[in-house]
């Protein structure tokens, strides 16, 4: 199964892969289907967001700090990342894209995101590729 290794370079980050995921589904050599991607871990996650404005990227992990602190003195795990853990969870591990005639179906300002909420780290993003019969 093709995946993505991303090496993330902040605590908390946004870093948009849809190119990397475009060229996974062009070398698929399908013309219709989905992609489906996951993330195998438990302190990242995936969503599709726009991609104009950076701004978009810094007031998400900006709303999500706040909503979510790193502090919080009622979190109890031993690593002292739990908020990492709940926002991933928010934001979730899997998001499924369409394509056709071997593009992406994203809107015009739309772009696929792997989140980081505790790195850096380098992180896997798997990649299926599902056509109909």
């Amino acid at each position: 199964m093709p995946s993505l290794e991303i090496m993330t370079q902040n605590r908390e980050q946004m870093l948009e892969i849809t190119e990397q995921v475009q060229r996974i589904v062009s070398e698929s050599g399908k013309a219709e289907g989905a992609a489906l991607l996951f993330v195998q871990h438990t302190t990242c996650g995936l969503t599709v967001n726009e991609n104009a404005d950076p701004d978009v990227k810094s007031d998400m992990l900006g709303f999500l700090r706040r909503l979510i602190p790193r502090d919080d003195p009622n979190f109890r795990h031993f690593e002292r990342n739990s908020d990492a853990h709940i926002k991933a969870s928010l934001i979730g591990p899997g998001i499924t894209i369409p394509f056709s005639g071997g593009r992406l179906l994203l809107g015009r300002w739309q772009g696929i995101y792997l989140c980081e909420f505790d790195g850096p780290r380098q992180r896997q993003v798997l990649v299926r590729i599902i056509v109909g019969e």
